[in-house]
């Protein structure tokens, strides 16, 4: 315990380090990240591993990740980390799992869209949500895999073949578009990027992320020009990345740290902290999409309230109505397949 005091004093002020040992109190979650090894996966492990409250941190991947799992567990951090790896581990990894993170898959290259990583991507999550509605089927379950609108319907769609569906505990994790949109928007008016915010709801890829520029806070203000200029960087910031890295991967280091974001707003509504909201892709009625990301309210049972969009500027609307067939489309598609396997 002395250890983890000193650590938590280096991280910051001692209302900070108050905060983290009241919070390390209740570090009796275990977190499984399954893609542990690749590039969204090793960065969000290493972010997951400095977490109080996580005390069991389970790594499962294809390949390599007894070595990612001793590199971080010798970080002087609470969390235990134990690495799994092959398919005849995953019920070792997954057992008494309160959240299941999901980055398998492959990365985007340029000149593909998320859309193109289907056939393969697609499987990798059916089989995951296979074994985790099997080992851990009251865990959150966080999908990060792409293209998201589409393997969000399918894990659904592998619970409720298991019997296990509760769509409160099933997320397409979109924190990425929501810190792209605070960064950008914090640059362009000079703001403190850490008291940013900007609602993105809709999917996550392409047109059907959308920015609610209307509704930042602190309140700003664009012309016409500069308000599409923007929405267009935000939808499409992630080919941005896979295009500078000229072949070498996607967006890695950005979706790990948002999704550890998204990690800890969860477990801080598992442990009983109130009014935690984040944006998130799930099943909804709000729109005519059965799934749809906007602004939810998290609790002990995962998702608490789906806190809607509010009113959309016309230009939202615009982005809204055109982003609506494809995403319906990306939808269907995930959904057919899992009926089709």
């Amino acid at each position: 315990m002395l250890g983890s005091v000193v650590l938590l004093r280096r991280l910051g002020t001692p209302t900070q380090t108050r905060r983290l040992l009241s919070l390390s109190a209740k570090s009796n979650k275990k977190v499984a990240v399954l893609g542990a090894a690749g590039g969204i996966g090793q960065p969000l492990s290493l972010l997951l591993k400095n977490n109080p409250m996580i005390s069991s941190l389970a790594l499962f991947d294809v390949v390599n990740t007894p070595g990612v799992a001793a590199d971080l567990s010798h970080i002087e951090t609470p969390a235990k980390v134990a690495g799994y790896q092959g398919n005849e581990q995953l019920q070792q990894c997954l057992e008494g799992c309160q959240l299941v993170l999901i980055p398998a898959g492959v990365p985007r290259k340029p000149g593909m869209t998320r859309d193109d990583l289907f056939n393969t991507n697609a499987s990798i999550v059916r089989n995951l949500s296979e074994a985790a509605a099997k080992y851990c089927p009251k865990a959150i379950m966080g999908i990060i895999t792409n293209p998201v609108n589409s393997t969000v319907p399918i894990c659904s769609e592998v619970y409720k073949k298991a019997g296990v569906y509760d769509p409160a505990r099933i997320f397409g994790v979109t924190t990425l578009d929501i810190v792209r949109s605070n960064t950008f928007v914090a640059e362009l008016k000079g703001l403190d990027v850490a008291t940013t915010s900007v609602p993105v709801i809709g999917g996550h890829s392409g047109i059907t992320i959308i920015p609610l520029i209307s509704q930042a806070q602190p309140p700003v203000s664009f012309s016409d020009e500069e308000l599409e200029k923007l929405s267009d960087r935000i939808q499409n910031a992630g080919t941005e990345v896979v295009n500078a890295k000229a072949g070498a991967g996607s967006a890695t280091l950005s979706m790990a740290f948002a999704a550890a974001r998204f990690a800890s707003s969860v477990l801080e509504a598992l442990n009983g902290k109130a009014g935690v909201v984040e944006c998130a892709y799930v099943r909804s009625d709000i729109t005519e999409a059965s799934y749809f990301a906007n602004p939810i309210l998290l609790g002990k049972n995962g998702l608490e309230k789906n806190l809607g969009f509010g009113k959309l500027s016309d230009y939202e609307q615009k982005l809204l109505t055109e982003a609506m067939g494809e995403l319906k489309g990306n939808i269907a598609k995930g959904e057919e397949f899992v009926k089709g396997n």
